[in-house]
């Protein structure tokens, strides 16, 4: 996409585009007393995350000098989410990074905020997406960094524009601290509502201990296969995130020649993927969809009395996880298969029907909640990264700040 703005390689504006410890960096780990350094998962859009660190002995450190960091320095993910940059603030000059870019800007010609917003934005991103090397994992070299063309306005025109990208991941920021409440917050009532510690009003009936196989019934609505069928296949997300619509294929190209068809309110559960959260209740936006013969499918055996929106709650503690992995076998976590028949015989307190409905009411309002502002942050994402495509290629112009 063109630029109104005079555009030059990142080489030229800063003095220094390189890359941190690339070669066995495990081997001068040591625990926290060392020199902290940064890694892919410390850095986040226009921020650092603060946790998973690694510590490098001071001897590491030292033959790795030349990747130690300044402040205003700027990071930037090689592998797994290409483009994604940060700036180093003052508390964190000194320390040291691993398999990351880093461009040491030339304070006289560039603003490290901006040239950071730059590599964030989608314009920046689509440079960085089409240099990527690697089949498997998409990576991002050093060269292909300082390549990159950068729009360049003058420095009080950069400061102003990221001052008004940064007022935008402000917002964010204060919507993402208001998810993780709001998500704690339905963590604690899962946590105490699914067990019996806490009780909504209008109920003390005690709560019954049932085998699995008590409360549900596989379900299997086997299907003759047809080559020429579009078939609409759902999978469930790791860590019970839910069941979702998969893709679309015809018969021919699916390499499991058995399927299932799948009804809402059906509880499903990958027997490969379960010890991680595979399973979940079908939506009703997947009616009459399709799952592999990997799921198991199953009902209530009495609509009357068990709850598929408790279940679907249930479903996600990890309590319930830990009863899927006993009954699970294999030598390995990731090759464990899920054994139906074993899973029947676990035992879970379960409340009356009506109690039941009222905690999937509270939680399912929790989830709501939850959603509205994960929509509100999208919205407001996309309105940010809309209006800095506009300013970064100056089509949309603001007046800089007197100095």
């Amino acid at each position: 996409m063109n630029s109104a703005w005079p555009q030059t390689p990142v080489s030229a504006v800063c003095d220094r585009v390189s890359v941190g410890i690339v070669i066995e960096p495990s081997k001068y780990y040591t625990d926290d007393s060392g020199i902290r350094a940064f890694r892919s998962q410390n850095v986040r859009e226009n921020r650092v995350n603060d946790s998973n660190w690694v510590y490098l002995t001071k001897e590491g450190d030292r033959k790795n000098a030349k990747s130690k960091l300044r402040e205003n320095d700027v990071l930037i993910v090689r592998t797994g989410a290409p483009g994604v940059a940060c700036v180093v603030p003052k508390e964190y000059a000194g320390t040291n990074c691993i398999d990351l870019v880093f461009a040491r800007p030339r304070q006289e010609l560039i603003d490290s905020r901006y040239l950071c917003s730059f590599f964030n934005s989608s314009y920046g991103r689509s440079q960085a997406l089409g240099m990527q090397n690697g089949l498997a994992q998409k990576h991002l070299n050093v060269g292909s960094v300082a390549k990159m063309l950068i729009p360049l306005p003058d420095l009080r025109m950069q400061r102003k524009l990221a001052d008004i990208f940064g007022s935008w991941d402000d917002s964010l920021e204060t919507l993402d601290t208001l998810i993780a409440a709001k998500a704690r917050r339905r963590q604690g009532l899962m946590q105490q509502l699914l067990t019996g510690k806490r009780r909504l009003p209008g109920f003390s009936k005690p709560w019954g201990k049932h085998r699995f196989g008590e409360l549900m019934r596989t379900e299997d609505r086997y299907v003759t296969f047809d080559d020429d069928h579009l078939y609409h296949l759902v999978s469930a997300r790791r860590r019970a995130e839910g069941v979702l619509f998969r893709e679309a294929l015809h018969g021919r190209d699916i390499k499991t020649k058995v399927m299932k068809q799948v009804r809402a309110g059906d509880f499903i559960i990958s027997r490969m993927q379960v010890v991680h959260g595979g399973l979940g209740v079908v939506p009703p936006e997947c009616d009459g969809y399709y799952a592999s013969d990997s799921y198991e499918v199953l009902v209530p055996r009495d609509a009357t009395a068990l709850s598929a929106r408790f279940i679907g709650h249930l479903c996600r503690t990890r309590r319930f996880w830990h009863h899927a992995l006993v009954c699970s076998h294999g030598v390995h976590i990731e090759k464990m298969t899920f054994v139906m028949a074993d899973f029947e015989h676990e035992k879970f307190l379960i409340p009356e029907f009506a109690e039941q409905n009222a905690i999937a009411d509270v939680l399912d309002a929790a989830d709501a909640e939850l959603q509205l502002l994960h929509n509100a942050h999208t919205a407001l994402d996309q309105q940010k990264r809309g209006l800095m495509q506009q300013l970064l290629t100056g089509k949309t112009r603001v007046t800089p700040d007197r100095t």
